[in-house]
């Protein structure tokens, strides 16, 4: 009824509204349903071209997904391993070779050559750029190297003459052109301090660690001496960083022929340019950067050198002493002044009588030093200066841009020619960028980002690459599946990789699809003449700052030469095109070789849909490398066992590994104790009172050593961990491979592809970030840049590579507390490792 506040409103009966449609309750469920599936198909097909975009399995060689008519690839993967393994030529290969080498191209003197490298590659198909930084280097202004005698006079006064003067040069060869082009490069030392000292000289053989401690227990006189020391196995800078802590005024290096095999004039073989024995005037030029401490530019350790970066002081990355680099044919006669002065080298143990090559030209290899009136004069002027440097940057954008591979060589080098270091990679690399542009032209797209690069500055320590990681270190810490490198792509025909073990089985692939240029059996691979030696990382090439510092899986790979094949003249006018023309790589055969198994290796990582590594593989060589550790405590623990006696625990046939040889030759006890601001405990011995060196040890600290062992255990029980969940990840990618290649009903297709899609996303990122794993953010001890707790430079060698180098420094100088802590953070990156699988 109406009332006050509804006047108007009255209430009316009325039936009920009859439904338009039986059953609605049933039709609006199956509507919404209907509307539901259709909106999640078109969400399910684009979330799946999101996750796995459009690309083909790799058991299909039709280069299509599983379900007709959709994901063609106008290139499949077969096609494109095709292509990889056609298109290099060694025709083109000589061609590159042949520009690169024609004229001198130091570090930040090779704008012209960056420029020419840039255009070329975006010939070929790949937008390129080129990046600089303003980094410190030297260049040389003079030097000198005289020996002098003093002469009594008959007022009985005595004046200095020269009895020998250097020439401090390379002969010109008529026949090679680049060895006597007009601005070719004087011999020096990359980061060597200025300096004009003259004192006594005394040989202190390949100047390891171990030599010169050989010589202190033989009581030889090193301060205020000038050292004269054979090139070989360790990094040359640490030759000099010795020698500097020692007390010594500068340091002389040569090549001695003894360590060239048996193509050596003694033997009766012709020296270059008639035959394949080093000629006798080479001079290895180099950089004396304390290498093994931290790579790069010495003023921005860790960061990168752009133009306003603050500049850091030098003193404890590089020299304060002066070095020189000569010939053997310059080394006679200061050796020769050697001749009956102090013990011969005969006098100390095998370590100094190996390769000694000179005998025949009359030295007797005495380690002096020389009597007070027959000195050196050392001289050397540098100019350094902060001058740009340039990388040239070629990119290949993928489906996915959060995984990049990418693929390096350096084109800077100490002398006009380089045709081996590093041109025949450059030359290499020029090839493959040429195959894969041609894959682009045809409508080619990669799964993963692909970038390239022509790194400056390497010859000085491996600075454009490093100030790049630097500069782009969070992006590449993200996205950065694999660093490729070739530094010395080409220099004779036995294979050489280094890699992190998650790439091994990467290698062997590629290396099995090359066909070898050495046919002596039809048909045989590059794998099948190979030794199968994939050695650890250490130092030396652009690889470095990817796998110590990003944390970032690499490899290193090229033709060396093999044990009876021509002399390389390392870092002299004599790697020349000529060179490389005449004994190197005559047909250029193995540059092409060398680029397909590039090219191949870069595919495998870029263009399948699951990332080609072996976590197993890892823990694997994990679990060698903890049998590694234990070996040498055993050693530091034995009562008997000397640093000499532990280094002849290498078989005679180990002796031509220079890696094996200077590794255990460096790895001394004492080895850190001068590099450590922990607390060391040292092992003391008086010195020996004749020149025969003493190879008895003083005991070693067994009771804490002893207890110490326990801990080890707990690295197995995490690699244990570590190894099972390593193995379930590879079994994963195994049976996503597998799916890959099943044919699925049609109507299955829209979520089999965005379950497959997403798990195999999943599993490329657990492999992806595994060697991130290992990295420990404070450092190595006293050489914080290096970040990977599993591999760095030997601290020693510079070269080789140590493994858990941490926890074998400690064990080495018998700091059980320091230990201790290194079997923690180990541990903690094992755990994290096996967290992330």
């Amino acid at each position: 009824m109406p009332s006050e506040r509804t006047p108007l409103f009255a209430r009316v009966p009325v039936a009920e509204r009859q439904p338009r449609y039986p059953h609605g309750v049933l039709r609006r469920f199956c509507t919404i349903a209907l509307a539901s599936i259709l909106i999640w198909f078109f969400v399910a097909v684009a979330a799946s071209l999101t996750f796995f975009p459009d690309t083909h399995s790799h058991h299909d060689p039709r280069g299509r997904w599983p379900w007709p008519g959709y994901g063609r690839r106008k290139v499949s993967y077969d096609q494109l391993q095709r292509l990889l393994l056609d298109t290099p030529s060694a025709e083109h290969a000589e061609e590159w070779s042949s520009y690169y080498t024609a004229g001198s191209h130091l570090a930040g003197k090779n704008y012209s050559q960056a420029l020419w490298t840039k255009k070329k590659w975006e010939k070929f198909g790949v937008k390129s750029d080129i990046v600089s930084y303003d980094v410190y280097l030297n260049y040389p202004a003079d030097h000198r190297l005289a020996l002098l005698e003093e002469q009594k006079r008959h007022d009985g006064t005595s004046a200095w003459k020269v009895s020998y003067e250097a020439s401090l040069t390379e002969d010109v060869i008529d026949e090679d052109p680049t060895s006597g082009l007009p601005d070719r490069i004087p011999t020096f030392h990359g980061y060597s301090a200025s300096g004009n000292v003259t004192g006594p000289v005394v040989y202190v053989n390949y100047g390891t660690y171990q030599d010169y401690e050989d010589l202190i227990k033989a009581n030889v006189s090193l301060k205020d001496k000038v050292a004269i020391a054979r090139y070989g196995g360790i990094f040359r800078g640490l030759k000099v960083k010795r020698a500097q802590e020692l007390g010594m005024l500068g340091v002389i290096l040569y090549s001695d022929p003894g360590d060239d095999g048996d193509n050596t004039e003694a033997k009766g073989v012709k020296p270059y340019p008639d035959g394949p024995a080093r000629q006798p005037s080479s001079v290895q030029r180099g950089s004396t950067q304390f290498l093994s401490f931290a790579p790069g530019d010495p003023t921005t350790p860790g960061y990168p050198s752009k133009p306003d970066a603050p500049r850091q002081p030098v003193h404890t990355a590089i020299p304060s002493i002066p070095s020189i680099p000569i010939s053997y044919a310059d080394a006679l006669p200061i050796l020769k002044a050697l001749n009956g002065h102090g013990p011969k080298a005969e006098d100390f143990n095998k370590y100094w009588t190996r390769n000694t090559g000179l005998q025949y030209k009359g030295v007797h290899y005495n380690v002096g030093p020389t009597p007070d009136n027959v000195v050196v004069n050392l001289y050397s002027q540098q100019d350094y200066e902060i001058t740009p440097l340039w990388n040239v940057i070629g990119i290949i954008n993928g489906s996915f841009p959060d995984e990049v591979i990418i693929v390096g060589n350096h084109r800077d080098a100490w002398i006009a020619g380089g045709a081996a270091d590093p041109n025949s990679g450059s030359a290499v690399l020029n090839e493959v960028i040429r195959s894969f542009g041609k894959a682009l032209s045809k409508g080619w797209k990669p799964l993963r980002t692909i970038v390239f690069a022509s790194w400056d500055g390497e010859e000085y320590g491996l600075v454009g690459s490093t100030e790049w990681v630097e500069e782009y270190l969070p992006w590449l810490k993200d996205a950065n599946v694999a660093y490729i490198n070739t530094d010395v792509a080409t220099r004779g025909s036995c294979l050489h990789t280094s890699a992190a073990p998650l790439l091994d089985n990467i290698i062997h692939a590629a290396t099995k699809a090359v066909l070898s240029p050495n046919q002596t059996v039809p048909g045989q691979t590059v794998y099948d003449v190979w030794d199968k030696q994939i050695r650890t990382m250490g130092s030396g090439s652009d690889f470095t700052a990817f796998q110590d510092f990003a944390g970032v899986p690499s490899v290193d790979i090229g033709f060396e030469s093999c044990p009876d094949e021509p002399v390389y003249h390392y870092h002299s006018n004599y790697d020349s095109f000529h060179w490389m023309n005449k004994f190197g790589d005559p047909s250029f055969a193995y540059h092409r070789a060398m680029a397909q198994v590039l090219g191949l290796v870069t595919a495998q990582l870029a263009d399948l849909p699951i990332i080609s590594f072996r976590a197993a593989d890892y823990a694997r060589a994990l679990e060698r490398y903890v049998k590694k550790v234990e070996d040498r405590l055993d050693e530091a623990l034995s009562p008997t066992t000397t640093t000499l006696k532990s280094s002849s625990l290498m078989d005679d046939d180990d002796d031509d590994d220079d890696d094996t040889y200077f590794e255990l030759r460096s790895s001394t006890r004492n080895s850190s104790s001068t590099l450590t601001s922990l607390s060391r405990k040292k092992s003391s011995s008086s010195p020996s009172s004749s020149s025969e060196v003493s190879e008895e040890a003083p005991p070693s600290s067994s009771s804490g050593g002893e207890s110490f062992r326990h801990s080890l255990q707990r690295l197995r029980k995490a690699l244990d961990k570590l190894a099972s969940r390593a193995k379930k990840l590879d079994k994963r990618a195994d049976e996503l491979r597998d799916e890959l290649g099943r044919h699925i009903p049609w109507w299955r297709w829209p979520w089999h592809k965005l379950r497959l899609g997403f798990e195999i996303r999943k599993v490329n990122t657990k492999y992806k970030d595994l060697e991130r794993s290992f990295l420990y953010e404070q450092g190595l001890d006293n050489r914080p840049w290096f970040k990977h707790v599993v591999f760095a430079p030997g601290l020693w060698t510079g070269y080789a590579g140590a493994v858990f180098p941490g926890l074998m420094e400690s064990i080495d100088s018998e700091d059980w507390v320091n230990a201790e802590r290194w079997v923690d953070i180990i541990e903690s990156r094992m755990r994290n490792a096996a967290h992330r699988l």
